[in-house]
């Protein structure tokens, strides 16, 4: 069974970004967010309709650019998770939930 994209939506965020965090080099959590989300692409791509991987794709890369501006306001652990859940949410919806069928 393959990997559910909510799951590597979500870690990719999460990851990508406690790798940044953690490492200072910021370059090294966008290799994580682009890795995940060429992983996540594909599934999609193989799963639904080429409007839904387009709107997937810009629900996880929108997530990500949302995520800075709202950890001014939030901070960085709860923008990072609220944005992880949201896109792992859509994916789920999305992709996820009928793969199994």
């Amino acid at each position: 069974m393959a990997v559910p994209t909510a799951a590597i939506t979500a870690g990719s965020l999460i990851g990508g970004w406690q790798l940044a965090r953690r490492t200072g080099i910021r370059p090294l959590g966008g290799a994580v967010l682009a890795a995940g989300g060429a992983l996540a692409g594909r599934e999609w791509a193989r799963r639904t309709s080429p409007a839904t991987t387009a709107a997937l794709v810009a629900t996880y890369v929108g997530a990500f650019g949302l995520s800075h501006p709202l950890a001014k306001r939030i901070g960085s652990w709860p923008a990072v998770l609220a944005v992880s859940a949201l896109t792992a949410a859509v994916s789920w919806a999305a992709a996820d939930r009928n793969a199994a069928h």
